[in-house]
Order: C-alpha cells, then structure tokens, then sequence
C-alpha cells in the first residue's frame, strides 16, 4: 500500500485519528471517517476523532464492515497504520452480533456459537443472574422479562447482543399517506426519508423494527416517523419533547395522512386522551409526585397494544424511560435524533434498548441537494464591561459562566445585528430569564418562556410563520422540535455549558430550506476570556461534525463597522 505524506490523517495505536483541517483532502477524509469514528476535539488546524467500541459498533450495524473501515483509514492516512490497528477493529466489529438473543417458546434463547466466550459470559456476575437452564452448548434460556436488562449487561462487557427475537405486532391501525396535504399542497416522501424508514422496518423481518434514524434538524425526521407508521399499520405511540413538539406532531399527521382528529390523543400535563395514535412529553411520563413514589404515568406503555413506540429527539430522552423501555423489548422502537451525543454518556443505553443506528446522513449532502437551507456560522467574542472582569474574577466557579453569559456588552451586538437584517426573520436564544428580559424591554420583540401560556406560544409561533411579526426571543423552549420553517437568522446569545444537543437543536432552527435558497445565519455571542469560551469549543465539536466552518469576530470591531474577521473551522 503507498502512503502519501500529502494525506490529512494521522493514525495512532491507541485507536485515535489526527485530521489536519488545512489539507486539500480534509473535507472527504471528514466525511469518510465520520460514520465509524467520534468526534473528540475540534480546535483551529487538527482534529482528534477516537475510534470507540460503540461508533465501530454503530457503523458495523448500520452495514460497513471492518474491512470497508480499514481501507478508508488507508486511504487517507499519511503513514502506515500502526500494526495492531487492523486486527484491532476487526475484533471489536466483529463482537456486535457474536452474541444473538431469539424467541424460544414464551422465553428467549441467548445464542453464542463461540463457546469459549459463552463460557466466560456465563461466569459474569451481571450476566449470569438472567440466565435460566442450558439448552445446549452454545445456548441458554433467558426470560422474555429480561430482554432489555441483559442487553444491557452484554454490551457493558463488550458483547452488544444482536436481537433477533421479534415483535408482538400491536392493535392494527390503517393510515394512508396523502399525495395532497390537507393544506393543499403537493406531498412527497424524500427519497432518504424513505429510504431509512424501510431500512428501519426492513419488511418486517426481525432484523428491523429497533434502531435509530440520525438526521439533521429541519431535514423532516417527523416525516420519517410517519412513513415508519404507514409502513407498519399499528397503533403507535410517540414520546417527544414537549407540548409543543406534541402539537406539530398532531399537525403533520393531520396535513400528511387521512388519520382522523378523533383517532389523535395527547398525553401531557392538560390532556391524557389514548387513541390509536398518542402523543405524550417525556415531561409528563417521567412525571411522579415524589421521588420515594413509583411513576404513575409508566402505564401509558401498557394502556394499549402499541406496534411502535417513536423517541423523537432519542438524545434528550430521560434516564427513567430508559428503564421502562427495558420493559417492552417486545414492542419496535425508533429513536429520531439530529445527534447520538448525549450529555449523561448514555449512548450504550441508546444502542441497546433502543437499536443501534440504522441511518445516517450528512448535513452537507442534505444542503448541497438543497433539501436544508447553507447555513453561514460565526462566532462573535465581546468583552466584559470594566467593572465585571474583577466581578468575575472573584466569583465562585459555579457563578463564573453566568457572569460571562450575561455580559450586557451583548446587548449592543444584538442591536447591530438587528439593524444589520432588517427583513429576515430573526430569533434570538438565551438560556437566562433576566438577560432576555431586557432585550424584550430594549427592542419590544416579543418573548416567549417557559411561563408563556401554549395558547399565547402557538399563537405567537403562527404569526411568526405568517410573517405578522418578524422577530422573536426564546427561552430554551426554543430548542426543541419548533417549526418555524422562515427564520433564517440566530442570535444564540447564552447557551446550556456547551452542549452539542443544544448545538444542534439551534442550528436545526433555520436550516429548513428557504423558497429563494437564501443562506441562513448563525451567530454565537460568547464572552472571551472566561469560561464560556470554553464551553463554546465544546459546542464547535458539533459543528465540526456536520461539517460547517464558522468565522471568528471581534464585537468591537463589528461594533465599529469594520469587520475584520479571522476564519476558523469548527
């Protein structure tokens, strides 16, 4: 194999890979290696990705093969990959599915052709305790009850079981998708979001029906859920992010298909209607009057006879539902998500309760196909007031980014740019009530918070769609499933200590494709010199792995009208 010193990537021993971000090839290097690799740092001129157990298990579920993987990894690599690199990953892409979970009977049967392995699994504390009588030698019984639990003790010695035990099928449930919305346009199911909703259910085999669909925000994930359920024809339930997100749901089903409104139910903190279809908050399923008490609501999995369950926005799924969904193995499961970054680390448990990632597809492809909006990021550093360095210099470590955040130099960076798109429809995202406060106060924009009753909320979101009014302020409400297919503008102007999730959820606010294929705008206002600068590095990585670069820029020089601005890559 000839090795090209003009190559981007450097691999290392210990499964991480060095990509210089100036070399000509870094754009297709980046985008070969992310489907296999994660993400771990993204400052100016060289990017660390690690190759981990679960992205070589994700990518060897999603059908790339250890060999496809090595061989990109020769392609792009500027030296020979280290010795023990190649049967390394060969090794741990091919545990995903050395273990097997089937339907024996009522009970399950846990399948290791491998004996030596069996052996050493059986003797596993964790393991062991949910295993029953030996069927043979390379088999146990294991109790239908304990489907999720031992998934989750074999991926944590590293053996993620492959679960081949099949579904119940759930209440039948008939829906067409239309051609014509009930609004009156034309309807067309994209080629990827058909195409990952039938990798999904793959026919209805036992190798589908459990798994996660990774795509962009604005790229229409809610669509693929629909298509899932047409495909499917059973009663569903869909577990989403709040009663907003609850609402557009009810939305799209209503405009995309010929469900009835009466076969809709919504389960949340106002109503708790069960139909044939029902939507529900995580909020109000992990909701228990104390916290000595059992969960009420953990009832709603067993009120009907679902034949899917949908986790939209997988990522921000709460711990508790993670044990419930150990409890209904039996049920198909798709997780929708723009990232499988979660914050709490619990990715394995994503992989296995949920499924592993079935799909996946680039941001970039999706913006050069012109299916989501160019979006064009800068980051914007402003310094703090005089007598706010000394404030923040004294202050505890936990007050520290709530000082940087709440810089009130920010207030005339948002002013500018303001004034600097006059006709857009522009949204601005804060993470402290005080902060937007003022700015409502300053420009009479109006906002919307936690507080704003949903009435007032959906009244204000439709006028926004409607063009009545341009601009708006959001809470953190604002991260999640909005649809405001217009803006095009983002002053993020605090954030929640640099989380990808949130990251993602922001951008995804203004990459709906626009009619006139105008290019969206994201701005970051961070404070320098303190901890949010920090925490916005932290942020770029999610940048970084959709493939955006964003311009630095000095306030004041903005401020002064002279942009002079260094450009960096995420």
């Amino acid at each position: 194999m000839h090795y090209d010193p003009k190559n981007p990537l450097i691999v290392q021993g210990d499964r991480t890979v060095l990509l210089e971000v100036d070399n000509p090839r870094y754009a297709e290097a980046r985008d070969a290696l992310a489907p296999f690799a994660e993400l771990e740092k993204s400052p100016e001129h060289i990017h660390t990705y690690r190759l981990t157990p679960l992205s070589l298990w994700n990518a060897a579920a999603a059908g790339i093969t250890a060999d496809e993987m090595i061989a990109t990894l020769e392609e792009y690599s500027k030296f020979p990959l280290p010795s023990n690199l190649p049967t390394d990953i060969a090794e741990i892409v091919s545990r995903f599915g050395r273990v097997r979970l089937e339907r024996h009977g009522e009970a399950l049967r846990l399948v290791c052709e491998d004996r030596p392995i069996l052996e050493e699994l059986a003797r596993q504390p964790k393991i062991r305790e949910y295993l029953k009588e030996r069927l043979d030698n390379v088999s146990f019984v294991v109790d239908a009850a304990h489907r999720g639990v031992i998934k989750q003790a074999l991926i944590a010695v590293g053996y993620p079981a492959e679960d081949l035990a099949g579904y119940t099928d759930g209440a039948p449930f008939p829906l067409a998708l239309r051609t014509v919305t009930r609004a009156g346009l034309p309807f067309h199911v994209r080629d990827y979001q058909r195409d990952a909703a039938d990798i999904f259910y793959a026919g209805g085999d036992v190798r589908g029906g459990s798994g996660v669909v990774v795509l962009p925000c604005g790229a229409g994930k809610t669509i693929v859920g629909i298509v899932a359920m047409a495909l499917m024809q059973r009663s569903t339930l869909v577990l989403t992010t709040s009663i907003t997100a609850v609402k557009q749901w009810h939305r799209e089903l209503l405009d995309k298909t010929d469900i009835d409104d009466t076969q809709i139910g919504e389960y949340t903190g106002e109503s708790k209607d069960i139909k044939p279809v029902t939507l529900a908050t995580y909020q109000i399923v992990t909701h228990r009057p104390s916290k000595k008490e059992e969960f009420p609501h953990f009832k709603l999995f067993e009120q009907r006879d679902w034949g899917l369950v949908i986790y939209d926005e997988v990522h921000l799924l709460p711990a508790p539902v993670f044990r419930v969904t150990a409890q209904i193995q039996a049920r198909r499961r798709l997780g929708l998500t723009a990232t499988l970054v979660r914050e709490d680390g619990r990715e394995e448990d994503v992989f296995s309760l949920i499924g592993p990632k079935k799909y996946d597809v680039p941001w970039r492809e999706l913006e050069s196909r012109g299916w989501i909006a160019e979006a064009d990021c800068t980051e914007i550093r402003v310094s703090l007031p005089e007598p706010l360095r000394m404030a923040y210099a004294v202050a505890e470590w936990r007050n520290k980014f709530r000082i940087a955040s709440e810089n009130p130099n920010k207030e005339a960076i948002v002013a500018r740019l303001i004034e600097r798109y006059p006709d857009s429809r522009l949204l601005i995202i804060g993470q402290y009530l005080k902060q937007l406060r003022q700015l409502h106060k300053r420009f009479g924009i109006p906002l919307i918070t936690g507080q704003t009753p949903n009435s007032e909320r959906e009244q204000l979101y439709q006028q926004f769609r409607e063009g009545t009014i341009r601009q708006l302020i959001l809470s953190k409400v604002g991260n999640f499933a909005l649809d405001l297919p217009d803006a095009n503008v983002l002053i993020q102007i605090s954030g929640t200590f640099g989380s990808r999730q949130e990251e993602a959820q922001r951008l995804g606010r203004i990459l709906r494709p626009k009619a006139n294929g105008e290019v969206a705008h994201f701005y970051t206002l961070v404070t320098r010199d303190t901890r949010e600068l920090d925490f916005a590095h932290h942020r770029q990585l999610f940048l970084t792995e959709q493939g955006y670069s964003y311009t630095i820029v000095d306030g004041a020089e903005l401020l002064a009208d002279s942009p002079s601005a260094s450009t960096a890559t995420a």
